[in-house]
């Protein structure tokens, strides 16, 4: 345990009293020269940073419009400010979101409007200087993007912009966040996250083969690589090697086993994250994106299916065929692209799948709406799909599910605390802290349904998951993945 105090899990939530500058000391690592300069950026602070920030905060008012409105609109009327789970976690007045994006609109103000320039103190405009870098650098990397406060924003203002735009400019004078950065590296000379290598995928799959054969008596293949093949499957490194990431991947396995369709992982694509959304980065979300376009091709596949990943299915969802597409090379028949829930699903309505929900019967579940999939995207042909479709494949796979409390669920889910770039060791305390609303939601469906387990469709919110429960009296193994309950309880051998 880290040597910082854990928030009070209290009966009903609280708006904390505004303590000033508590998480000024929280910041990421800074990526090293290498880091920055693979990923197209200066290797440390720039001579002239100054005027440098300027034009790249001029250059992202006049390409993305809604940016600029949203620096322009802010009334200050308050309906964000107890919205963001870090700020109910920290009580640091700066992680409300209002305040934060102020952080980077007192600039703007300064420097890109008339009352700013001639009257800055009457609009509370003020000079770009090294220690509104510093304030920037730790505060907008206190927000995850999760985009709450944007539900409950009568203008719309979406806070994940200002804060991606933050990080872009900070990228380009030569401060960038090591974790981010490190990893979009790694994802470039290897393709994946974790710099996982060919040979160690292919080992670990083979693995994976053997253990579900000696389990369950049926072979069940995990190819890779494997040209010709129906699917092509993106999907987290993480669900190749960690628990409970690992036994999704095995669900996903069985679920094609059983429908009968050839499917396929990528040595070349072996990563559905893409962190180039996290820095704001749309040319590195491209070149990531670029990668899945080209294992398509060169495997010949019909469909692309992504795996259980928050943003990842937000980046494809929102972004992937504008950013690598056309995908006019793929079956017309199905969308471009696919969430394996979608997939799922779909063959659960049909019949097409037997699952025993007995086998599920020593756990009793909850259900947590990733963010990036609750408030950034959609599932099925249906609105809302992203919070049916999860949840009808949990009932079909489960006896025993509850839902956490109304405020905390579908759109006005609250973020697990990691996500946006900050599942890093070195903002621990900022983890922790902004899983407080979580962890509240999910003690009251403990005590009120004795639940469980809660599970999840997002790889980082399963790797937050599985560090922070244990600070807040759960255990690590209570967050379980969606196709986890699918491989429980999935019958094989059943249809033909």
């Amino acid at each position: 345990m880290a040597d910082f105090e854990t928030p009070e899990i209290k009966e009903y939530p609280v708006i904390p009293h505004l303590q000033e500058g508590v998480m000024a000391h929280s910041k990421p690592f800074v990526a090293k020269e290498e880091f920055q300069e693979q990923l197209g950026f200066p290797g440390e602070l720039v001579d002239n940073w100054e005027q440098v920030a300027l034009d790249k905060m001029q250059e992202l008012t006049g390409k993305y419009r809604g940016f600029q409105v949203f620096l322009d609109s802010c009334v200050k009327c308050g309906a964000c400010t107890d919205k963001c789970h870090y700020y109910l976690g920290t009580t640091d007045p700066k992680n409300m979101p209002v305040a934060r994006q102020d952080l980077l609109r007192k600039v703007y103000r300064r420097n890109f409007t008339f009352a700013g320039k001639y009257f800055p103190k009457l609009v509370g405009a003020v000079d770009l200087t090294k220690e509104v870098l510093d304030d920037w650098y730790s505060y907008f990397h206190q927000c995850s993007q999760c985009r709450r406060c944007s539900v409950y924003c009568p203008y719309g203002i979406d806070t994940a912009e200002i804060s991606m735009a933050a990080r872009e400019i900070m990228d380009c004078v030569g401060v960038g966040q090591k974790y981010c950065n490190e990893i979009i590296g790694k994802v470039y000379k290897i393709g994946n996250n974790l710099g996982l290598p060919e040979p160690a995928l292919v080992d670990t799959l083979e693995g994976l083969e053997e253990e579900v054969e000696e389990d369950t008596g049926v072979k069940v293949r995990f190819p890779v690589d494997e040209k010709g093949a129906d699917v092509l499957v993106v999907t987290p490194s993480a669900d190749f090697f960690a628990e409970p990431h690992v036994d999704g991947l095995i669900g996903y396995a069985k679920v094609f086993h059983e429908a009968g369709i050839s499917w396929t992982l990528s040595s070349h694509a072996s990563e559905a994250a893409n962190f180039g959304m996290f820095i704001g980065s749309y040319e590195n979300m491209r070149k990531v994106s670029m990668r899945i376009r080209e294992a398509a091709l060169d495997l010949g596949v019909k469909r692309i299916i992504m795996g259980e990943c928050g943003h990842a299915w937000r980046v494809a969802y929102s972004f992937l065929n504008t950013l690598a597409g056309p995908f006019d090379f793929l079956d017309p028949n199905y969308p471009v692209p696919q969430h394996i829930l979608e997939f799922t699903h779909d063959l659960i309505q049909r019949g097409a799948l037997t699952l025993d929900k007995s086998a599920n019967d020593d756990m009793i579940m909850t259900y947590h709406d990733s963010c990036n999939v609750a408030r950034a995207s959609r599932m099925g042909s249906r609105p809302g799909g992203q919070f049916t479709i999860p949840r009808d494949v949990i009932r079909a796979s489960c006896n025993h599910f509850f839902d956490m409390p109304q405020e905390t669920i579908h759109e006005a889910t609250y973020c697990c605390g990691g996500g946006g770039g900050l599942l890093t060791d070195d903002l621990m305390e900022l983890r922790v802290k902004g899983a407080l609303p979580r962890m509240e939601a999910l003690k009251q469906v403990v005590e009120e349904h004795g639940v469980t387990h809660m599970a999840a469709i997002c790889a980082i919110c399963k790797s937050q998951f599985s560090k922070v429960l244990p600070y807040y009296g759960f255990t690590m193994d209570s967050i379980v993945s969606v196709h986890q309950l699918v491989s429980n309880a999935i019958v094989l051998g059943n249809k033909q």
